[in-house]
């Protein structure tokens, strides 16, 4: 499990949701140059509960190792359901630029995770393509001994 590539970009995706979870995603800066307010991705509801679906399903993708299809499916869906919280945090990124917020680093880590999961949706289905085509091969070998 350790060993392939998609481990390595689930994981990665994971940690950048655990991220955004624990960061800000935009502040407003007062008068003087100060912060005078902040805008997470925990404080909001919405955003929170999209990112503990993705979170989980990042952790599902990440411990069905042996089940190939559901953690391809499951990869997929991650990074359908981060396509929507990315679009989400666009809209709101150009919606508010008459209030003063000034968006941060983590507003890119959603693109992030979907470019992630995209490849190791990718890498899993190459793995079941060489299963599937090493059961063939067997498939055919045994054939032609029973000839």
């Amino acid at each position: 499990m350790w060993q392939r590539i998609q481990t390595l970009y689930i994981i990665l995706s994971t940690i950048l949701s655990v991220v955004m979870l624990c960061s800000d995603l935009a502040v407003l800066y007062g008068p003087d140059g100060e912060i005078a307010g902040d805008f997470t991705y925990a404080g909001h509801l919405p955003l929170l509960i999209l990112l503990i679906v993705i979170l989980l399903l990042n952790l599902l993708t990440l411990f069905t190792y042996k089940q190939l299809i559901f953690q391809m499916r499951t990869a997929g869906l991650s990074a359908l359901i981060t396509l929507g919280l990315q679009i989400w945090v666009a809209s709101m990124y150009f919606t508010a630029e008459e209030s003063g917020w000034v968006f941060r680093l983590p507003a890119v880590f959603p693109a992030i995770c979907i470019i992630l999961d995209i490849l190791a949706a990718r890498a899993i289905m190459g793995d079941v393509m060489i299963i599937e085509s090493a059961s063939s091969l067997r498939k055919s070998r045994r054939e032609r001994r029973g000839k």
